[in-house]
C-alpha cells in the first residue's frame, strides 16, 4: 500500500473515532461509509438490517463470490486517551476498534479496485450493532446472504497485546459464544432491625454469587472451557430496609453447544436451590445469545497463505479467547475465517473496552492488504 492511501485511511479512521455512535444508532457512520464508497465509485445498498451497508465489487464473468465484513458500532464508554481526535460524543467511544475495522474494509475495497488480476464478486459488508445488539442476525434476517451471495466470508478483529501487524489465524474456535444471564430474587421487604419478619433477597444473592462459581469448577470437564460471571447486583434503596427484590446480571461464555447445555442446567439447579433455601421466588432469564466464532479448515488455510505471501508475521499457536463476536452467526451459514491482527502493546490500559484504548493506525495497511488478498485468493480457490 502506498503512503498516500495509508494516510487517507488514517484520516478516515480518526474521523470515525471522533464521531462514534452506539449500536443501532450508526446513522452518521453509515453515511460516512456510503460517501467514501461514492468517492471510490463502488455501488452499494444501505439500510440492511438497520444501518448496515453492503457494497458490491464485480469483475469479469466468474460467478464466484466472497464476503468481507467489518463492524461499525461504538461503546458506552467515556474516553480517556487524550488524543487530538478523541470522541466528541460524551459517554460514547470506539473502545473496541470498530472504527479501524470499518476503514480497513474501505481500504481493502480501494486495493481491489486498483488490482486488475481477479475476477468474481466481492461483497463488502459493513455491519451495525455488533456489541450485543443483534447486528449480524439483523442483516441475516434482512436477506443478506440471499440478496448478496457469498460462498465464503471473512473478517478480523484488532488484538491488543499481539505485536502490531502480526496476524493470528486459529484452527477451530476463535471467540466464545456469549449469552446474557439475568436473575431476579423476590423476597419480602421489612425493617432491617427486624430481619426475622422479612425474607432477605440480598442475603440470598450473596450466597448465589458464590454458589454460581461452582457451576464451572464442579460441573464442567476441566478440559473444556466455560465462564459464568455475575457482573451487577441491584437491590434496595434505603440503608435500614431489607428490600423485596434483587436483580443480578452477568454473562455465560462457552465454545461448544453441549457445554452450554451443561452450564444452563447447573445454573438453573443452583438458582432454584438457593431460592428454596432462603424462601425466595426466583426468575431466571438465560437467552441463547450469540454463536461461538469457529473457523473452517479450508478458509483458515486460505487466510494463512495470504499472510505468508504478503510477508506479514503469522501466528498459528494462539489459544481462543472468551470474548464474544457475532460474526459466529455468519460462520454458521457460510464457511469462513475470523482473524486477529495485532494492535501492539496493551499496557497502560490500551486493552479492548478500556477508556484508554485506541486503534493503532499503523496496522491499517496490514489489515486492508490482508482482507483484499483473502478476497482474491478465495475467488481463485475451489468452491
Amino acid at each position: 500500500m502506498d503512503d498516500m492511501l495509508a494516510e487517507t485511511l488514517a484520516g478516515w479512521r480518526r474521523h470515525l473515532h471522533a464521531h462514534p455512535e452506539l449500536s443501532q444508532h450508526e446513522k452518521a457512520t453509515s453515511a460516512f461509509v456510503c460517501a467514501r464508497l461514492d468517492e471510490l465509485g463502488i455501488p452499494y445498498v444501505a439500510g440492511i438490517g438497520g444501518h448496515g451497508v453492503v457494497a458490491t465489487l464485480s469483475r469479469g464473468s466468474s460467478n464466484r463470490s466472497v464476503g468481507l465484513r467489518a463492524d461499525m458500532d461504538a461503546l458506552p464508554v467515556t474516553e480517556a486517551t487524550g488524543v487530538p481526535y478523541a470522541s466528541t460524543c460524551p459517554g460514547v467511544m470506539h473502545a473496541c476498534g470498530h472504527d479501524g475495522h470499518t476503514v480497513s474494509l474501505l481500504g481493502a475495497a480501494a486495493l481491489l479496485l486498483r488490482d486488475p488480476d481477479w475476477t468474481g464478486t466481492v461483497q463488502l459488508v459493513f455491519q451495525p450493532a455488533e456489541e450485543g445488539y443483534g447486528g449480524a442476525q439483523g442483516m441475516l434476517d434482512d436477506g443478506l446472504l440471499q440478496r448478496f451471495p457469498m460462498e465464503r466470508v471473512f473478517a478480523y478483529h484488532n488484538w491488543p497485546g499481539l505485536p502490531a501487524g502480526t496476524v493470528a489465524v486459529h484452527d477451530g474456535p476463535v471467540m466464545a459464544g456469549a449469552a446474557r444471564l439475568g436473575i431476579t430474587l423476590e423476597g419480602h421487604a421489612g425493617h432491617a432491625g427486624m430481619p426475622h419478619l422479612a425474607r432477605d433477597p440480598m442475603l440470598a444473592a450473596g450466597h448465589l454469587v458464590v454458589a454460581l462459581q461452582s457451576v464451572v469448577s464442579r460441573n464442567i470437564d476441566p478440559l473444556e472451557s466455560a465462564v459464568v460471571s455475575i457482573c451487577t447486583v441491584d437491590g434496595g434503596n434505603a440503608a435500614n430496609q431489607i428490600p423485596s427484590r434483587v436483580n443480578m446480571n452477568g454473562t455465560i461464555r462457552t465454545f461448544r453447544p453441549h457445554v452450554r447445555a451443561q452450564v444452563d442446567a447447573a445454573i438453573a439447579r443452583v438458582v432454584n436451590g438457593i431460592a428454596a433455601t432462603f424462601g425466595m421466588q426466583a426468575t431466571l432469564d438465560c437467552p441463547p445469545g450469540i454463536e461461538a466464532t469457529v473457523n473452517h479448515p479450508a478458509e483458515v488455510e486460505i487466510a494463512a497463505a495470504v499472510v505468508r505471501e504478503a510477508g506479514f508475521p503469522l501466528r498459528r499457536d494462539l489459544p481462543p479467547a472468551m470474548t464474544g463476536e457475532d460474526f459466529g452467526l455468519f460462520l454458521k451459514q457460510r464457511p469462513g475465517a475470523f482473524l486477529w491482527i495485532g494492535n501492539g502493546p496493551s499496557d497502560n490500559g490500551r486493552e479492548l473496552h478500556n477508556p484508554a484504548y485506541d486503534f493503532n493506525d499503523a496496522i491499517l495497511p496490514v489489515a486492508a492488504t490482508t482482507l483484499a488478498g483473502i478476497a482474491r485468493r478465495a475467488l481463485q480457490a475451489g468452491a
